[in-house]
């Protein structure tokens, strides 16, 4: 965490506790923006998968085998 993260941390410390859930709220919020250039490296993503999927270089598997493999981890 950087200074200036340390320092903003410790003066929402001393806030009463309804004004630190408004301020993680907003700060929250701004993470779930949308980011257009993000979406754009996504779709892109998704239509490369697609495309070597038709041209048959990489398979499909079910949702099942696909969380399978994280849930072992």
């Amino acid at each position: 965490m950087t200074e200036t993260a340390k320092k903003l941390s410790a003066q929402a410390r001393k806030l009463p506790a309804s004004e630190r859930i408004e301020l993680v709220d907003s700060i929250l919020a701004s993470l779930d923006a949308p980011d257009p250039g993000s979406d754009q490296l996504w779709i892109k993503e998704a239509e490369e998968r697609l495309a070597a999927y038709h041209r048959g270089e990489i398979k499909a598997v079910s949702l099942e085998e696909a969380l399978a493999k994280y849930r072992a981890k």
